[in-house]
């Protein structure tokens, strides 16, 4: 069978959508893309199992509805594969039906985090003709290709409606059993990499690309993750097959940047014959690296073996800068030990990036206002270097959406509006709508201190320092947008006409 792998363009006033980023989904007004590994990986497998696969990212590709469309009669796939999350639900599902009405023999497939949690909602809204449920859409995809084309018996997960009943039917619960070490390397080529691998904040040195050591998160507690409560069986693959990898992307790609995008980065003895094997391989002076981790988890000696590694960016949860949010969120730890883990991170040459949220329906004004002073106190130290701040979101199949219906908590349903621009959730008391935007921004400006300013127009050694202080302080200046209160944050993508 011939499959494409798609996202489907989703022209909006609101910018342009985050749909491959792992574990939320925003609007961005200054573009960024994400190199989506999971649905790579299902592009390369497929291709090399005998089923011939096509990569079409209609949003990072800048395309028009027309245009995707005229791709897809172009191509002429046997399926079509779209992974789609909470925010943007309803505008896939028109495409799955306008794709049906196009190719009425093509076989519509979605899938990802929110199909996972809703399996069977899709068919009450469109003619899906599959829903995947899980977070092995690799795995999955090349056993309903086997299973269509070969009578191959189907895995757990698969959802259809039985046309001649008109019954929703499953092949029982998905299982995350899959060995990661048995996926091939991806297939950069075929999947475009080069689409992804500049306009990214992430990469201070170009071109970059992505790696997933594991899926997702050794952790994999926190209420609010979209992905490590949803895909919660943590595999990871060996740290030499991982190194191989690296090997590849720098020899073949030249890539001089990897952010390695599992949920956190494996640490204890994976993660020291890791940053051993960068070393003597003598990959730690021909690319740099990122990941994501905990804060509280390692010690200076294995912070300065990262740096002595190369790694550079670092990107932490903090979320919240109240004990009691990050306990309920089950994040583990203590607030009191972020300050600390972000000076050894930055004691061995790092670059820490914490990630923050407002909008939590038990916080104060003066509790959220918390988190704003924790990060303007580790910016104006000279601790992180960059953030992202956003606005909890209670995405469907995590405990905290579980949480909020059962406390009737949500002020809406309507799935458009899950895109971390508004709260979806009540509020205190205290705290008014206007607040959390005020306080959303002000976690971007609270870097606007004149004495981390200076120390970063000291800090420029090259040309690439230039070239990513430029695109961070355009970036932040997108973000004061996406937050506004003139944003059209009540806009609605159901009415986009494709």
């Amino acid at each position: 069978m011939k499959v494409m792998i798609a996202y489907p363009p989703i022209p909006s006033d609101k910018g342009v959508p985050l749909i491959s980023q792992n574990r939320q989904f925003q609007w961005f007004n200054s573009p960024t893309f994400i190199y989506p590994v999971v649905p790579a990986y299902a592009a390369t497998l497929l291709q090399e199992r005998g089923h011939p696969s096509v990569w079409a990212d209609g949003v990072a590709e800048s395309m028009t509805p027309d245009s995707f469309k005229e791709l897809v009669d172009r191509e002429a796939p046997d399926m079509i594969a779209i992974e789609a999350k909470t925010p943007v639900i309803r505008p896939y599902w028109k495409w799955a039906s306008e794709l049906k009405r196009l190719r009425p023999q093509m076989k519509v497939v979605l899938m990802g985090d929110h199909v996972t949690a809703f399996p069977d909602e899709a068919f009450e809204h469109c003619d899906v003709d599959y829903c995947l449920a899980g977070g092995d859409f690799d795995w999955a995809l090349l056993n309903l290709c086997n299973h269509l084309e070969k009578g191959e018996p189907l895995e757990g997960g698969v959802h259809w409606r039985d046309k001649n009943t008109n019954t929703l039917m499953n092949s029982g619960a998905f299982k995350l059993e899959h060995d990661l070490n048995e996926n091939p390397f991806i297939d950069r080529d075929l999947t475009k990499w080069e689409l992804y691998a500049y306009l990214n904040g992430n990469f201070k040195y170009t071109p970059g690309t992505y790696q997933m050591a594991g899926r997702d998160c050794w952790w994999g507690k926190c209420t609010f993750c979209s992905w490590t409560t949803t895909f919660n069986n943590f595999r990871s693959v060996t740290p030499e097959r991982h190194l191989a990898e690296v090997e590849q992307l720098v020899k073949r790609y030249g890539v001089r940047e990897i952010f390695d995008d599992t949920g956190t980065l494996p640490a204890g003895l994976w993660l020291k014959k890791f940053t051993e094997g960068l070393v003597s391989t003598g990959l730690s002076k021909k690319v740099v690296y990122g990941c994501n981790m905990k804060p509280g988890v390692l010690k200076q000696d294995q912070w300065d073996r990262m740096g002595k590694a190369n790694f550079r960016f670092v990107l932490f949860g903090v979320e919240s800068a109240n004990q009691a949010t990050t306990d309920r969120l089950l994040k583990g730890g203590k607030v009191e030990d972020i300050p600390n883990t972000m000076r050894m991170c930055k004691k061995a040459g790092m670059e820490p990036h914490v990630t923050c949220m407002v909008g939590y329906p038990w916080e104060s004004y003066d509790e959220a206002k918390n988190t704003i002073d924790l990060c303007k106190g580790l910016f104006d130290e000279g601790a992180i270097d960059t953030l992202q701040a956003t606005i909890v979101m209670p995405y469907p199949g995590t405990p905290l959406y579980k949480e909020a219906k059962e406390q009737g908590w949500l002020l809406t349903e309507d799935y458009d509006r899950y895109d971390m621009r508004e709260p979806v959730m009540k509020l205190r008391e205290d705290v008014k709508y206007e607040d959390i935007l005020e306080l959303t921004q002000g976690i971007y400006k609270s870097f606007l201190t004149p004495r981390f300013i200076l120390r970063k127009i000291l800090s420029i050694r090259s040309l690439d320092d230039i070239r990513f202080f430029f695109m961070a302080g355009m970036r932040v200046i997108g973000h004061l947008t996406d937050f506004s209160k003139k944003q059209p944050v009540r806009e609605t993508t159901n009415n986009m006409k494709i």
